[in-house]
């Protein structure tokens, strides 16, 4: 049975993960509920989707709170090209395009919640 993955990030300003995962990673919103008393965002970018929720404040569970130690893997075609649109869009690389010993190439980036993301290319 066929299964896929969806992930959801718990956000300070919903504004902002909109600025940096639609405007600058190229994510499209497929769900757009900011206006409810629960904002939530529902981001798709090829086969990867991402709820981008509201964190609604000290009721949050601490389990749910960032960071948890999650780190979020994108694979990519053109690793390259990924870097330059953070960099001109004024993002700070944590760890700019490295060979890993497991054999692929990948840069790292914290997003505006301080969610850790891969950047890696396809394994062919």
């Amino acid at each position: 049975m066929p299964s896929s993955l969806r992930i959801e990030i718990f956000v300070q300003d919903v504004n902002a993960s909109v600025r940096f995962y639609v405007d600058t990673l190229g994510f499209r919103i497929a769900v757009d509920q900011r206006a409810e008393a629960q904002p939530y965002l529902e981001l798709v970018r090829d086969a990867v989707r991402i709820g981008v929720v509201a964190r609604p404040g000290e009721g949050l569970p601490q389990f749910r709170r960032p960071p948890t130690g999650v780190e979020i893997v994108l694979e990519v075609d053109f690793l390259h090209a990924e870097r330059d649109r953070l960099r001109l869009a004024g993002w700070v690389i944590d760890e700019d395009i490295q060979r890993r010993p497991w054999g692929l190439q990948d840069f790292r980036v914290f997003d505006p919640d301080g969610y850790y993301l891969r950047f890696t290319h396809r394994r062919r």
